[in-house]
């Protein structure tokens, strides 16, 4: 999958994933030089998981974020549709006993009941779904009212000297990298590309607030190059 195809058809990105499974944390390590442990850790420090809650963590890939969230007390469903990302993930588990459940799934059609879920969070991940208001949707029909959203995805940096040194990093750099470390070098092109073609954090925003979510704010980091975007599902009055 490279430039030309960036329409997310979620079998083809399915089984893309399914090709880096084996080496997607070495290479998200190694690209974004560490600083991916960082962003999920304030991920995590954002989801704000009290004990006892029921989380989903969306496009869970491997499983490194349903990881620490069980580990703050959270049972944790893991919803991916790589079944390789899952396996890889399922394997990892093994060697824990936290309460995490791997599901298969697509995030524009969630297999879980209305109202399931204390939290709902979905990292690096929304920006490969096929029909991002629709995913939006389906995680607010999943969420408990009140329930807390939050999103870590790549996002335009907001000082234009690092959004062009971030561009040419994503052109030049990159591509070097996933050389040396990926197993599938196509896949990680089309990240690269997928990344530069996310909208930005106002755009993204005002999409959280047309799924009907409410609340929604964002939170830079690293100046941009990630942004948190939270919310909060709409407390819904019986009549």
């Amino acid at each position: 999958m490279t430039t030309a195809n960036l329409a997310k058809e979620p079998r083809t990105v399915a089984k893309m994933f399914d090709t880096v499974a084996p080496k997607y944390d070495l290479a998200d390590t190694v690209m974004t030089a560490g600083l991916v442990h960082w962003w999920r850790h304030v991920t995590l420090r954002h989801v704000g998981v009290v004990r006892g809650e029921t989380v989903l963590d969306l496009a869970a890939g491997t499983g490194t974020s349903s990881i620490a969230l069980a580990r703050h007390g959270a049972a944790v469903v893991a919803c991916d549709f790589s079944e390789g990302m899952l396996r890889r993930g399922q394997a990892r588990l093994r060697r824990r006993r936290l309460p995490v459940s791997l599901v298969e799934g697509d995030a524009v059609r969630l297999p879980f009941a209305n109202d399931t879920f204390d939290k709902v969070t979905i990292s690096f991940g929304l920006r490969n779904v096929q029909d991002v208001p629709t995913a939006l949707g389906e995680l607010l029909r999943v969420a408990k009212p009140g329930a807390r959203l939050v999103i870590c995805e790549f996002s335009r940096p907001i000082w234009r000297p690092l959004r062009t040194v971030y561009r040419w990093y994503l052109r030049q750099v990159m591509p070097r990298l996933v050389r040396l470390v990926a197993s599938n070098k196509d896949a990680y092109g089309y990240l690269a590309d997928s990344i530069w073609a996310w909208p930005g954090q106002k755009e993204l925003e005002r999409q959280v607030q047309l799924a009907g979510w409410t609340n929604v704010r964002h939170t830079n980091l690293t100046g941009g190059i990630v942004a948190l975007h939270e919310a909060t599902a709409p407390v819904r009055r019986t009549v």
